[in-house]
């Protein structure tokens, strides 16, 4: 049985009893409820939730499950011509997203930003003969093993034509975001980058919840990875977070003040 932590959406294999903890939440780049933990069984989820598409651009959807779940995060879907690539990952897998999914041609393969996205990335994989690209850096916070995952290391990893995986590291090691060289340039950013409300500018953190920056000489070397990337246009982890112009000098200018506040 596949179960699911109530508070991240990290899914585990089961037997008649819930996991006794959940890794991701008791690191301090994630938490523990004050409840307690809570699991849920992924069956129940899928009876219970349904999941919200959005078109953003003619190449990108974005899916997110309602009602919210776990770390509300949403997913994406960047449409190549040499196929789908879903960026990040829900935990909601219902038979609706399935349709919708193969009626879009399928994925032509899984990359997630880092271990708070995972969810179930595994049942993902399985349903769509989809690779998962995961920095080799996060392996430790795989809960579930699959035969799909592949390790990348490194800084790139071309995708497709025009689309690479950039590791800036930062909030876990191996942190990464999504590149699309085409319209100006784009970014995924999940919360590697994380969005502020009023969409003009991103902070980095260690830790969101706990409100931990990343030390300046980490921000430094953001900045540094990012300075040779070309993008317009930068999409973060939650509903409404979508930067769609001049989101590279927003984030040169959010690094530099980030450093100054720190130094």
């Amino acid at each position: 049985m596949i179960t699911l932590c109530k508070a991240c959406g990290t899914s585990f294999e089961t037997t008649d009893s819930s996991p006794a903890q959940c890794k991701i939440c008791e690191d301090e780049r994630q938490f523990v409820p004050v409840t307690g933990q809570a699991w849920i069984a992924l069956d129940r989820l899928i009876a219970s939730h349904l999941n919200k598409w959005q078109q953003h651009e003619p190449y990108l959807l974005s899916l997110k499950t309602v009602p919210n779940f776990a770390i509300n995060q949403r997913a994406f879907i960047l449409r190549t011509p040499e196929g789908n690539i879903l960026w990040d990952c829900i935990a909601n897998l219902d038979d609706a997203t399935k349709t919708l999914i193969a009626a879009l041609g399928g994925l032509k393969a899984i990359a997630i930003s880092h271990p708070h996205y995972y969810t179930t990335m595994q049942d993902w994989a399985a349903e769509f003969d989809a690779p998962i690209y995961l920095h080799a850096s996060d392996s430790e916070w795989i809960m579930r093993d699959s035969p799909w995952i592949t390790l990348w290391e490194g800084d790139t990893l071309t995708l497709a034509t025009d689309v690479r995986i950039i590791r800036l590291g930062g909030h876990f090691p191996g942190g990464s975001v999504l590149h699309w060289a085409q319209d100006g340039g784009m970014l995924l950013a999940g919360d590697i980058l994380q969005v502020t409300p009023g969409a003009d500018a991103v902070s980095f953190m260690w830790s969101y919840p706990n409100m931990l920056p990343l030390p300046a000489a980490t921000i430094e070397d953001i900045m540094r990875r990012l300075s040779a990337v070309r993008f317009s246009k930068l999409y973060g982890a939650f509903e409404g977070q979508n930067i769609t112009e001049n989101a590279d000098d927003i984030v040169r200018r959010s690094g530099e003040k980030y450093i100054a506040c720190l130094g």
